[in-house]
């Protein structure tokens, strides 16, 4: 994806840049229009600069591009003309748009379903930090799914996207250290992901949270009536023991 900072120093100057071909600025204009920064968002304007960097090869605009055609901004929505472009640029080794093509082949969307190529792709942006691919990756291999099922290598790829603050993985993470699947048992640790998760607004984190504590509380409930219960039966085993003290005594 382009810098944070652009080397222009004023937008008159990144259309100039962008006007005598440079495919970076058109890029970067593009996103301008896309996003409604620094100008009135115009999709149609969008897709205009976007493409013509694209066609200079530069991968970020090809993934952005594949995002219009995805979401049908600026474009007709077409999974096929979307997929053309997230490959363009994750050839290039573009993590974004490697996740975004392992989506299509995921849910079969302008390409025929396929799993092991999903993977293969969130592998690929997963390698390179991109947190939703390291969070889908560490689902296929919790369930086993086209690889074989491994819960160490899918709390690796959990923590990582966890660590992004993606709340689906914290909420996974949590999972696996409440039951010990690929990690060492830890209900603390459980409850940090959780609470991550959580405070994100996961409900199932919110749930799995809600659900420890009420066992939390049950387990103590039950000690508590153990120890009651032990109690009461060393008070009456003392008064018995009492009882016949006295009558041996007489």
């Amino acid at each position: 994806m382009p810098p944070n900072q652009s080397p222009w120093q004023s937008f008159e100057e990144l259309r100039i840049a962008a006007e005598d071909g440079d495919a970076q600025a058109q890029c970067y204009l593009g996103i301008c229009f896309q996003t409604g920064q620094g100008v009135a968002q115009d999709y149609t304007q969008a897709v205009k600069w976007l493409r013509r960097a694209a066609e200079q090869n530069d991968a970020s605009a090809q993934c952005y591009l594949g995002v219009c055609y995805q979401s049908g901004l600026g474009v007709p929505q077409e999974f096929g003309e979307a997929a053309k472009w997230f490959r363009e640029a994750a050839e290039q080794g573009d993590p974004a748009a490697q996740f975004n093509l392992g989506v299509l082949y995921e849910t079969g969307q302008g390409v025929p379903q396929n799993y092991a190529e999903a993977v293969k792709w969130y592998h690929a942006a997963a390698e390179r930090g991109e947190p939703q691919a390291q969070f889908n990756l560490g689902v296929f291999y919790e369930t086993g799914q086209v690889v074989p099922q491994d819960y160490e290598e899918a709390v690796k790829w959990y923590t990582a996207a966890a660590e992004q603050e993606i709340a689906p993985a914290q909420c996974n993470l949590g999972l696996c250290y409440q039951t010990g699947r690929g990690v060492e048992q830890s209900d603390v640790q459980a409850v940090k992901w959780f609470c991550r998760a959580a405070r994100q607004g996961d409900k199932t984190a919110q749930h799995n949270l809600g659900l420890h504590y009420q066992n939390q509380e049950a387990k103590a409930a039950a000690e508590a009536e153990l120890a009651a219960q032990a109690a009461a039966a060393a008070a009456e085993a003392e008064q018995s023991g009492e009882s016949l003290e006295t009558e041996s005594s007489s």
